[in-house]
């Protein structure tokens, strides 16, 4: 019986499946395949890892997690997911910059296919990455490192390139975040105050169904702490411009959501949330203005339980960041047929970043996301009209996500996309990792 994804949705259809233990053994599983992809944590919604040749899994693959305090960086092995790393990082007094929703997801999967996180400043997660070990066609091995010629090509390399089986990443000092969560923020608001919204906290995130009068949460996420200054956005107060409190949970805000007033319009919640209605607040993490680790802070969901709905289908779409509003009209206008579809959106902000490929290469961005219903005829009879509505503004899927775009239609939104097909080509002539979705929407054969 084939693999399947995380939601169930997807079938790998693999002849078989490998689990190496030693590098060695990867080396010559990767050197006799002619057909082969890397099974990360299997949280893509899509046919991006799906192969009729070997699928290799790296989750029993010998990799410590080996920190370096003198060049602040941590080197660790693809497969780890980003909970596990930030646990050990946290332990020994280090953090990551930024983390995505889910804590569930592996470092390698996540950073090749640009996932990310949230806020003005912040990058995608393969923003951190130093380098890479990459198993190549022939089974031989490289590294890849910050400052090499085809680094750019490399980090978002979707698994064209080869099989990652290590990373290193940049690690700093641990910090603490405390996460406030306000209810009806108005349109109007967010029309008249997008910049100072957004950039209230290190990192913020606005949902919605797309047809309720007032965007239903927003989530702020804030630095504390003697590292609080280190990264921090450029709305640090955490939303005093509308009125929220000036440290948004800090230290010594013990009263929590007591102590933070409206924030442009929108009023505080006296109770933990779920992103998803009339979904208890278990799985989430820890809110009301408590500060916490960064790794108990960032993601929206704790590593012990089953992230968002589970049942689930996901799209989501990056814009060029000054078409955010016009992009937020046009979804608006389609409410009435997204929202009988949808659990749940979400509004965040990326940083733009180099990658060749990646959703937010060359701007800074504005990510509109999509946990759909498990009805997936009926998402895919909806993706395509609501492409168009997105194609104005340069709108790029998300590369593990379920989307309707074709390579003839991604090809204008990546400059540098007949370099990576270049590099492809050359490190992988025989088409070894290639499949039937990146011939679809890369290589277009």
């Amino acid at each position: 019986m084939s693999e399947k994804n995380w939601s169930g949705n997807v079938a790998y259809g693999e002849s078989s499946l490998q689990r190496p233990r030693t590098l060695d053994e990867l080396q010559e599983v990767v050197g006799r395949a002619t057909s082969v992809r890397a099974l990360g944590s299997r949280h893509s919604f899509n046919t991006i890892a799906a192969t009729s040749g070997t699928l290799i899994s790296l989750d029993r693959l010998d990799s410590p997690i080996e920190i370096d305090s003198a060049s602040m960086s941590v080197r660790v092995g693809a497969g780890v997911r980003y909970g596990e790393l930030g646990a050990h990082l946290q332990q020994h007094g280090f953090a990551l910059a930024n983390l995505a929703s889910l804590p569930h997801i592996s470092v390698a999967g996540a950073t090749a296919t640009a996932t990310h996180g949230s806020g003005d400043r912040n990058g995608n997660l393969a923003t951190s990455v130093r380098s890479l070990t990459v198993v190549q066609a022939d089974g031989s091995l490289i590294e890849v490192s910050r400052g090499d010629a085809d680094f750019d090509g490399y980090v978002v390399g979707l698994g064209a390139l080869g099989i990652i089986t290590a990373l290193t990443l940049d690690i700093e000092p641990t910090f603490d975040v405390a996460v406030s969560v306000f209810e009806h923020l108005p349109w109007s608001a967010l029309d008249d105050h997008f910049d100072e919204i957004t950039s209230a906290a290190y990192s913020v995130s606005l949902f919605t169904n797309w047809v309720n009068d007032a965007v239903d949460q927003v989530w702020l996420k804030q630095r504390v702490g003697r590292h609080a200054a280190l990264g921090a956005g450029a709305g640090a107060d955490a939303g005093s411009a509308g009125g929220a409190s000036a440290d948004a949970g800090s230290a010594d805000a013990g009263a929590g959501a007591d102590a933070v007033g409206d924030f442009f319009g929108a009023r505080p919640s006296s109770v933990p949330l779920h992103p998803l209605p009339d979904v208890a607040a278990d799985a989430c993490t820890d809110q009301l203005g408590v500060p916490g680790a960064w790794i108990d802070r960032l993601p929206h969901f704790r590593l012990d339980f089953t992230p968002s709905k589970g049942d689930e289908l996901q799209s989501e779409y990056l814009i060029p960041r000054e078409h955010a509003l016009a992009a937020i009209d046009a979804l608006r206008a389609l409410g009435h047929r997204i929202a009988p579809l949808l659990f749940v959106s979400e509004i965040r902000t990326i940083a733009a970043d180099p990658f060749w490929l990646s959703t937010a290469s060359g701007r800074d961005s504005v990510a509109l996301h999509f946990t759909w219903k498990p009805q997936q005829p009926d998402v895919e009879a909806l993706l395509p009209d609501l492409e168009r509505a997105l194609a104005p503004f340069g709108a790029r899927p998300h590369w593990g996500k379920v989307f309707a775009t074709d390579a003839a239609a991604l090809a204008p939104l990546y400059d540098r996309l007949p370099d990576f097909v270049r590099l492809a080509d050359r490190v992988d002539p025989t088409g070894t990792f290639r499949n039937p979705f990146l011939r679809a929407t890369l290589f277009g054969a």
